[in-house]
C-alpha cells in the first residue's frame, strides 16, 4: 500500500513501533475474519478516530511470527499527539499488541521503503523446561535426544554475510520479488540454560528466509546433514540440494527496522520523551529501538 505524502493534507504522520505476541494472530497483513496485527490497530484507530485510517507496515511477518521492533505509520489530523495516541492504543488494543514507542515523522516516511536494515531474532531451546508453556510459544523446543553442536552453528552462520542469491532459502513461486539479499550479519550466541539465539541482519528478506536458514543449520547441527550442504545452498542457487524444513514460525521476532536518521528523526514529537528530544540538541542522537536480544526476558530460572 502507498504511503503518500502528507504535506497538503492537513495530516501529519505518525511512526508506531509495536511489540506483538503471534501465537493468537494471522500475522501482519489484514484478514477477513482473523485476528491480525494490522487490522487489530487498524479497528482501534477507527474507534477513536471516527474513520478508517490505514496503517502501513515495515514489513509482513507470518502467523505465529513475533515483534519487538515492527514499525508502522498512520496519518491523523494535526490535533493528534503522540503521548495520547499511545495512551489510547495500548488501552483499547489486545494485550497480544503493545505500542513501545510513537513519534512525528517526516510527511513523506515510508516503513517499508525507507527501512535500510531489519534484523531478526530466532531461539531455539533445548533446556529442560522448554516445554513449559511459558517457554515454547516463544522458541523452537527441539525433541529429546537432540543435542546442538555449537561449533557447526557458528560455521553454518560465517558463511552468510554477503550479497548473494537466497533463492534456495525462500518459500517457491514469488519470482517476481527476486532473490538477492544483502546480510550485514549473521551469526548465533549460546546462554547457560541452553538457549541458541540466532540473529540475522540484512536489506531484504524472502519469505520463510530466515526459517529456512534456521531449519537447516539445526539439521547441520545434529548430524542429519553435512555442513558441505549448508554452504552449497548457499554458494550454488542452482544446485538440486533442497534445504531442510523451515524452523516453525514461533521462535521468530522481528528484532527491529533502521533508517536513515533525517527520516526517522524528522520531529521531536515523542511518546515516550527521550534526551535526543531535547531542546538543547535536537534531533541528535541515534533513536532507541528494542535490542535484539530477548536473554532478558527468556532466561535461565536458576
Amino acid at each position: 500500500m502507498d504511503s503518500p505524502d502528507t504535506t497538503s493534507t492537513g495530516l501529519k504522520r505518525f511512526a508506531l513501533t509495536l511489540h506483538y505476541d503471534g501465537r493468537t494472530l494471522h500475522g501482519w497483513q489484514l484478514q477477513k475474519r482473523v485476528a491480525t496485527v494490522q487490522g487489530e490497530i487498524e479497528d482501534v484507530l477507527k474507534r477513536i478516530t471516527g474513520t478508517r485510517r490505514p496503517v502501513i507496515g515495515s514489513g509482513r511477518t507470518d502467523a505465529g511470527v513475533h515483534a519487538l521492533g515492527q514499525v508502522a505509520s498512520v496519518d491523523l489530523p494535526e490535533r493528534w499527539e503522540a503521548v495520547e495516541l499511545r495512551s489510547a492504543l495500548n488501552a483499547l488494543l489486545p494485550r497480544s499488541i503493545w505500542v513501545s514507542e510513537i513519534r512525528r515523522v517526516p510527511p513523506d516516511f515510508h516503513p517499508r521503503f525507507h527501512a535500510t536494515r531489519r534484523s531478526y531474532l530466532y531461539r531455539v531451546e533445548t533446556s529442560p523446561d522448554r516445554f513449559s508453556p511459558f517457554r515454547r510459544g516463544f522458541c523452537w523446543a527441539l525433541p529429546e535426544g537432540l543435542a546442538l553442536d555449537p561449533e557447526l552453528l557458528d560455521r553454518c552462520a560465517a558463511a552468510i554475510p554477503g550479497e548473494r542469491s537466497f533463492r534456495r532459502f525462500a518459500k517457491s513461486g514469488q519470482p517476481e520479488r527476486g532473490d538477492r539479499s544483502r546480510v550485514e550479519s549473521a551469526g548465533w550466541t549460546f546462554d547457560p540454560d541452553g538457549t541458541a539465539n540466532f540473529e540475522i541482519s540484512a536489506d531484504r528478506y524472502l519469505h520463510h528466509m530466515v526459517r529456512y536458514l534456521v531449519g537447516t543449520m539445526v539439521e547441520v547441527s545434529v548430524g542429519r546433514r553435512p555442513l558441505d550442504d549448508m554452504i552449497e545452498l548457499l554458494n550454488e542457487p542452482d544446485t538440486t540440494l533442497r534445504t531442510s524444513r523451515p524452523a516453525p514460525p514461533e521462535g521468530l521476532f522481528l528484532a527491529n527496522v533502521r533508517y536513515p536518521e533525517a527520516r526517522w528523526q524528522g520531529c521531536t514529537e515523542r511518546d515516550p520523551p527521550s534526551e535526543a528530544d531535547a531542546p538543547s540538541s535536537p534531533g541528535s542522537g541515534q533513536p532507541a529501538r528494542p535490542s535484539i536480544s530477548l536473554r532478558t526476558q527468556f532466561g535461565s530460572h536458576s
